[in-house]
């Protein structure tokens, strides 16, 4: 239970900095809120909801550390990549269309279960709406495709000039406005399940279901003012295609900004994201499929930025998402300097990016490190030597069986060797029983004792 309990907060810890005040919206594009999620499966969902409903409904996960039996487990994921661990929380190890878990098995043999997670849909998904045909949830022009993913929905709305985008289904695309948001009909996010005919692992609606996306999700440019919102890849939640050359303005509110990567995954170091002071246009940062961005927030003392991407011609891959928020007070954060582009000028989250120590930082901590470290090793080869004196002069040594100690030379086939000494030196010799040789010294050596003998394999094991 303590161990649970510890990485309870562990998980807490790692997690508050994706929490917003909740006056944000969740499903707005330009409000993060309290979203957990930045994929459109939630396969980076690392939040704590054990059960397959909010709040406490549905049934109650089973533990991934017992589920052996089953494809996915602790044991499968040691590495931690798929959040699987000594929890019961809902995760996506296989890429399924939303996080799941196993449950207790029925009597109809099912012994798993999607999870219904409020808090885990990607920034820009709106939610599940009833569309009824008359009129339709979303007024606006609208298609099929066999080949329907939620960017091909997006990329068509967008093309069309709508706000929004709308899939159902599985292979139906419709395009709206805000004001058909308005009258909507909100439907309970189960309801929304049908898979993407282009794509195995994402969800586009459902049966008279509309899953419903503002078509900013991906684009390849705008101009984001809002206080705080989400940038994505090109082609988001699709990976993004070759030769991509895109770029954002952003200028909330403020005299400084906040970056922080949710996601970040590029194909290689040709794909390339920098970041721009957009008044001089000073490259700030860089980052590439080789060089990904730092853990925790970036912050910029720049009202205004330019971001740019571009793939290569082999260029395939999940892409990136980044939060960001406009900053008031710019006073404990430096301002960039007119340096490198490959070396991060920002301060991260307070922490010097440098390789050299931290101003002020106490050095006698260091050196009193360093200093204890070389005597227990000086200890230890003074050790390790005198043993080896003690020893230069015999001929070999083996390792006895699990018998009786014997006073003088065992003739048992389970002890192949015993040590004799004489003060102040000792020898050991692996000589069969009978041996002449260790019968002429039984009479100027004792045998060392039982616990002397263990003590010296122990020493000896570890040369």
């Amino acid at each position: 239970m303590g161990t649970r309990a510890s990485q309870g907060l562990l998980l807490l810890l790692l997690f508050l900095p994706l929490l917003r005040p909740r006056g944000a919206s969740a499903g707005s594009l330009h409000s993060p809120g309290l979203s957990e999620c930045f994929q459109v499966n939630g396969a980076d969902y690392r939040g704590y909801q054990n059960r397959t409903g909010p709040r406490g409904a549905g049934r109650p996960c089973l533990f991934w550390d017992q589920t052996q039996q089953h494809s996915y487990s602790s044991a499968s994921d040691p590495q931690g990549r798929w959040g699987l661990g000594a929890h019961n929380f809902c995760r996506n190890p296989d890429g399924d269309v939303q996080p799941w878990c196993y449950v207790a098995e029925t009597e109809e043999g099912i012994y798993w279960r999607y999870c219904d997670i409020p808090t885990c849909h990607m920034p820009g998904y709106l939610g599940c709406f009833v569309d009824s045909g008359a009129p339709p949830a979303l007024s606006g022009p609208s298609g099929t495709s066999t080949k329907l993913t939620v960017q091909v929905c997006l990329r068509f709305c967008r093309m069309k000039g709508y706000q929004l985008a709308g899939v159902e289904a599985g292979y139906a695309c419709f395009c709206g406005s805000e004001s058909d948001l308005a009258r909507g009909r909100p439907a309970p996010a189960t309801d929304c399940d049908q898979i993407c005919f282009g794509h195995p692992g994402q969800l586009c609606g459902g049966d008279g279901r509309l899953g419903i996306y503002e078509v900013s999700v991906g684009s390849c440019q705008g101009n984001w003012t809002a206080p705080q919102g989400v940038i994505y890849s090109p082609d988001f939640p699709d990976e993004y295609g070759p030769d991509r050359n895109c770029s954002w303005a952003l200028g909330p509110p403020g005299a400084a900004l906040e970056l922080t990567f949710r996601l970040f995954e590029l194909a290689d170091p040709p794909d390339r994201l920098e970041l721009r002071d957009a008044a001089s246009g000073s490259l700030l940062l860089a980052f590439d499929g080789a060089r990904p961005p730092p853990p925790g927030p970036l912050r910029l003392r720049t009202a205004a930025l330019l971001l740019t991407f571009r793939s290569d011609a082999r260029g395939h891959a999940q892409g990136f998402a980044l939060t960001y928020r406009g900053l008031q007070d710019v006073d404990d954060y430096p301002a960039p300097s007119k340096g490198s582009a490959q070396t991060p000028e920002a301060s991260l989250d307070g922490a010097n990016v440098s390789c050299s120590p931290r101003p002020g930082a106490p050095e006698a901590a260091t050196g009193a490190r360093v200093f204890s470290t070389v005597t227990a090793i000086s200890v230890m080869l003074l050790l390790l030597l005198s043993l080896l004196r003690l020893l230069r002069r015999r001929s070999c040594l083996l390792a006895p069986g699990k018998g009786p100690p014997a006073l003088g030379p065992s003739r048992s086939l389970a002890r192949s060797w015993a040590v004799w000494y004489r003060r102040p030196r000792g020898v050991a010799l692996p000589c069969p029983p009978g041996d002449p040789q260790v019968e002429s010294l039984a009479a100027s050596y004792r045998p060392l004792s039982a616990s002397s003998q263990s003590s010296l394999r122990s020493l000896i094991s570890a040369l």
